[in-house]
């Protein structure tokens, strides 16, 4: 595998601490050669949770075996990084039974009270004696922290994706925080790459299940590395404490406007270290027929491997946005829509703008982040894809990913 050059958007300082409610354990359990890549996690008590998947034809055996025996409880996640155990028949199945078994004959638990998750390279079967061999060494003296556990489900990340927020409720103060990884195939349809959130109070799965609804759409459901939907893509929301807020109206629209500035974050720090960017892509569709029409807009253009290869030679070419509007085949009128690259207006009235500045789109594009302004003049309905460029070094990163 080539080694990938760390993303110019990595934070200078990641946040980290070490959750009450639960215990984390991180192992290198030979899926790597020397990074820790097994992820153990082990509530206090049994928690609430609520996931959401790809929705994928072709799912991972952890997704296959998720849906079919968790019923909104947990007792412990595990997550290797490495193998996605994808494509992998009935032997895949096979394999988390065994590893899941181990697990709850040491914790005392049910199996359905276990979450699984894995990531890494598709069609590869793996011996479970490489998880279960790590679960007897599960004890107090070996525990982990939060940013620890980031950093054990990296695959071709080049940072550990962690967000850590503060709330405060009816005088009670706790934390909502989560920790991501996802790097590329990254073009989510309700979940996307592997996402574990936790909320530090009491909460319903009914309520979890509005948090996620209320949010996904504008977050993870939002951005967009290579158009390409992983066979693994999971996210899911725990409650892990017992300490009782009254979610009423008032308090429970704090805490959903936390969550969503939590997504948001997170999948914010996934599109930065996108295999080989060198530039974030904000594309903004304004004044749609529709919701829909504007996301389906926005994600053509930020998928389009020409505007994201003009924008990695900082070009302003907007012929490709025209195009990539163009080909969506939605009811627009192209005399009406008007494009800027950040500011600057480059084309308006069916034609490149009178107002364009070379001089200022030239420098514009030197930035490390650059807005498309698409204004459809058709509607009132709005919506944002976060993309990023197309690079050489993407091309070196997917055509080497196995060896």
């Amino acid at each position: 595998m080539v080694n990938k050059m760390i993303s110019i958007f990595k934070p200078k300082k990641i946040k980290d601490f070490n959750p009450s409610g639960l215990n984390i354990y991180t192992f290198n359990a030979g899926f790597k050669k020397k990074d820790k890549d097994l992820l153990l996690i082990i509530f206090d008590q049994i928690v609430n949770v609520c996931c959401v998947y790809s929705k994928t034809s072709t799912p991972s055996a952890p997704i296959i075996w998720d849906k079919k025996n968790n019923k909104g409880k947990a007792k412990a996640l595990v997550v290797n990084a490495g193998n996605a155990n994808a494509h992998t028949g009935k032997d895949g199945l096979k394999i988390i039974d065994k590893y899941v078994k181990a697990l709850t004959k040491k914790i005392k638990c049910k199996s359905n009270e276990v979450l699984v998750s894995s990531t890494g390279v598709i069609g590869e079967k793996f011996n479970p004696n490489l998880i279960t061999n790590k679960i007897e060494k599960i004890n107090s003296k070996n525990k982990n922290s939060l940013l620890e556990s980031a950093k054990a489900i990296m695959t071709t990340d080049t940072f550990p994706k962690v967000s850590i927020k503060n709330i405060k409720l009816d005088n009670q103060s706790f934390k909502i925080y989560g920790i991501a990884k996802g790097s590329g195939m990254i073009q989510p349809n309700m979940g996307t790459m592997l996402v574990y959130i936790f909320i530090e109070c009491e909460i319903s799965n009914q309520l979890i299940n509005r948090l996620l609804k209320n949010n996904l759409d504008n977050t993870f459901n939002s951005i967009t590395v290579d158009s390409d939907t992983s066979t693994s893509d999971t996210l899911m929301m725990f409650s892990v404490s017992n300490k009782n807020i009254n979610l009423n109206k008032k308090n429970f629209k704090i805490l959903n406007n936390k969550t969503y500035e939590l997504m948001h974050d997170l999948s914010l720090q996934v599109i930065k270290d996108g295999e080989g960017v060198s530039k974030l892509i904000r594309v903004n569709v304004l004044n749609a027929r529709s919701k829909n029409q504007a996301k389906k807009i926005a994600f053509s253009i930020a998928n389009s491997p020409l505007v994201k290869t003009a924008v990695a030679g900082e070009d302003a070419n907007w012929g490709r946005v025209i195009m990539a509007i163009g080909k969506t085949e939605e009811n627009i009128n192209q005399n009406k829509i008007k494009v800027l690259f950040g500011n600057n207006t480059v084309c308006e009235n069916g034609s490149i703008s009178k107002k364009i500045n070379i001089r200022k789109l030239n420098n514009y594009m030197k930035n490390r982040t650059i807005d498309i302004n698409v204004n459809l003049n058709l509607g009132k309905f709005y919506h944002t894809v976060y993309g990023n460029d197309l690079t050489l070094e993407y091309l070196k990163i997917n055509a080497d990913y196995r060896s």
